[in-house]
């Protein structure tokens, strides 16, 4: 019976597997991600959109929107360039962390654990099929997250705010 139960939860598993991959690597003729690429993001909590340009240069506009509306930038992490410095390998990989007190204090007034995710963070990344992505919390998980009550105001606008610096870092 043990043997039964074993081998029918590694062929749920392995089936599991070949699926999530079948999903991952779906993608139109544009080469955009499908829709169950973004709901399986979206399950993450993560809003992650295709850039038209290298790593580098998404991060540097983003730096420079992020900027031109007033907000800090706090950090720049260049995960490839911290990798090569430990002799190792990893596709470009950077982390813009930003923020404006302006739009982090009522959150964290609203329910202070919210905190651990604040500053902002933007996640631009290329793939192995030289794709770059970026990517970055959606709000609404962090609502969730922290069960944040008495804040839709707030969050919307983070997230009108996110989508409009992502919009212009990843544009032609």
């Amino acid at each position: 019976m043990i043997k039964i139960v074993s081998i029918t939860a590694l062929a749920v598993a392995v089936s599991s597997c070949a699926s999530i991959d079948t999903l991952l690597d779906k993608t139109n003729s544009t080469g955009a991600m499908t829709d169950t690429t973004t709901s399986i993001n979206a399950e993450k909590g993560l809003v992650t959109l295709q850039s038209n340009h290298s790593v580098q240069d998404t991060a540097d506009k983003l730096v420079s929107v992020i900027e031109s509306k007033g907000m800090k930038v706090f950090a720049r992490v260049d995960h490839q360039k911290n990798a090569q410095s430990a002799d190792l390998s990893l596709r470009p990989t950077q982390v813009v962390m930003f923020g404006n007190p302006k739009a982090g204090t009522p959150l964290m007034n609203c329910e202070q654990t919210v905190a651990i995710d604040l500053p902002q963070k933007i996640l631009i990344s290329e793939d192995a099929d030289k794709r770059v992505w970026l990517s970055y919390n959606n709000p609404d998980y962090l609502k969730t997250r922290h069960n944040i009550k008495g804040c839709d105001t707030e969050i919307a606008n983070i997230s009108k705010a996110l989508n409009a610096i992502s919009t212009v870092a990843i544009a032609k």
